[in-house]
């Protein structure tokens, strides 16, 4: 079990890095960027340039820095290390809102030690925010300075601010009818903000974050952060996220409990 100056150590590791990469996502954002589609046939799944060199900046540096350390991205699949750390990277988280030009987007990295994700880091260069969270606290790191941040304490889902980033993210009609309800539930609904909205989470704005069939690597490094904050993740069913899937986070128990009672019917 990793010590909390070692979580510490891998966690200013992490920011430091994540916010160099932030230079590489601003040479792209809003340019003649070329957009391929990962999926040969079917939905369409973008992916960039940038996508593709900030994994292998973060990366390289990782396996500079932690040789051991197995590294997972959304574009590379897996290196195996030795080591029980692993780091999970998404270059960038958003990468529709990227190439839609929406400032909506993120750069994901979170350290796991074991099943657990330990720290998370969340930045987002064109806006110049970090959001980081840890058994330390949750914070948000801008140009003046850090500053701890909370989640709200709306104990009513009809108070609630609910946020996904798209409704076709629900592949089966269940899963679609499952959001409808609670977000007919909420006090409004708001869609495409990917990983900024665990960041408005956290930050107190947003209560309720509800969404399907993310990857681990889409979602572990947000956990640290909500959590830190006050707030609440696991799977609809109210079980811990361990591998992706169905997630709903929430801005404190009371509105989690609500919210898993309607989406695990």
């Amino acid at each position: 079990m990793s010590t909390k100056e070692e979580v510490q150590t891998l966690l200013d590791f992490a920011i430091q890095i994540v916010r160099e990469s932030g230079d590489i996502a601003l040479q792209y954002f809003r340019s003649d960027l070329e957009v391929v589609n990962k999926r040969a046939e079917g939905k369409f799944d973008p992916v960039t340039l940038a996508d593709r060199e900030i994994e292998d900046y973060l990366r390289g540096k990782i396996n500079e820095n932690y040789p051991g350390h197995t590294v997972i991205g959304e574009e590379a699949g897996e290196t195996t290390g030795t080591d029980s750390f692993k780091w999970l990277i998404d270059p960038i988280d958003g990468t529709r809102g990227f190439v839609a030009g929406s400032p909506m987007w993120g750069t994901l990295l979170g350290v796991m030690d074991g099943e657990e994700c330990v720290a998370g880091v969340m930045h987002q260069p064109f806006v110049k925010e970090t959001f980081i969270g840890s058994q330390a606290g949750a914070f948000i790191l801008t140009d003046d300075g850090r500053k701890a941040i909370h989640s709200s304490d709306k104990q009513q889902l009809a108070d609630a601010v609910l946020c996904c980033t798209h409704l076709s993210m629900f592949h089966s009609g269940k899963a679609l009818d499952s959001f409808v309800r609670i977000a007919e539930t909420c006090r409004f609904s708001r869609f495409g903000t990917d990983c900024y909205g665990y960041g408005l989470l956290a930050h107190g704005f947003v209560d309720l974050v509800v969404e399907a069939a993310l990857k681990p690597y889409d979602i572990m490094p947000l956990i640290p952060i909500v959590e830190a904050a006050g707030g609440v993740v696991s799977d609809w069913h109210g079980a811990a996220v361990t591998n992706g899937g169905n997630v709903v986070a929430a801005a404190n128990p009371a509105l989690h409990e609500q919210a898993v009672k309607i989406l695990s019917r």
